[in-house]
């Protein structure tokens, strides 16, 4: 499914499991170069399931949540649910639905990439209010490792888009001209994921680039995948390392 606002709605279950979380490092890095304070109101675009709105809400921060998919934000209301300063409903970054000048604080995690720039742009200066932050998040996954090249080179292998809808298409370049003429900063925190097969498997599967279990290319991609972590483990366990990238600026 290219529709972007659709193509997780049968990963969910995996992307819950497996998919990685930031750095708590980021909240300290944000109070301290950002004065982050607790009565700052959040707004998580492209929420998922709250994997990024969790990180703030964990440190006791304020977010609404905006997220298009169904299945999505039902699993978001399940697991952040309980949090009295979660809220999320139905929206795009184009059009969230949020009043005008009600959010200090814009976080998009691993969802930018999915967003009509420009569009999203208008959109976001409608929203926040005057000196307002926007904080776009990425768990970049590392191809440094002989492993962990041969992983890039089974997705690609595999893959229906990869190519076309992969985050790293978003350079900072691309970035340096959304905040334009402002400027924006980055921080890079190290993060990591270790995984018997079960975990790995649900780690490519929770991609929507990759083949689902129902969907043709399913069992070779498998297959590659059992020889693969064969290959590298050590003592039953893979270890996937990203480089979690944070910029940061006002627009």
């Amino acid at each position: 499914m290219h529709n972007s606002t659709r193509r997780f709605s049968n990963r969910v279950e995996d992307y819950v499991k497996y998919r990685p979380g930031y750095p708590a490092g980021i909240i300290d890095f944000l109070k301290n170069k950002y004065a982050l304070t607790p009565d700052k109101v959040i707004a998580d675009i492209g929420a998922g399931t709250g994997i990024s709105s969790a990180l703030f809400l964990d440190a006791g921060y304020p977010v609404i949540a905006i997220e298009p998919n169904k299945e999505m934000r039902e699993k978001a209301v399940e697991l952040l649910g309980a949090y009295p300063g979660f809220t999320i409903q139905d929206g795009t970054a184009e059009n969230t639905g949020l009043d005008a000048g009600i959010v200090d604080i814009i976080i998009a995690g691993q969802a930018f990439h999915w967003f009509d720039a420009v569009k999203a742009k208008v959109e976001f200066e409608r929203f926040l209010r005057h000196g307002g932050i926007t904080i776009l998040i990425w768990n970049d996954r590392k191809t440094t490792s002989d492993f962990e090249q041969d992983y890039e080179q089974l997705i690609n292998r595999h893959s229906s888009d990869y190519k076309e809808i992969n985050h790293r298409n978003i350079d900072d370049e691309k970035i340096a001209a959304f905040f334009s003429p402002e400027p924006v900063h980055l921080e890079v925190f190290a993060n990591k994921q270790v995984f018997d097969f079960e975990g790995l498997k649900g780690r490519l599967l929770s991609s929507s680039y990759m083949p689902a279990f129902d969907e043709e290319g399913y069992g070779p991609m498998i297959a590659d995948l059992k020889i693969l972590f064969e290959r590298y483990q050590q003592d039953g366990l893979i270890t996937i390392n990203y480089d979690t990238k944070v910029y940061v600026g006002r627009l």
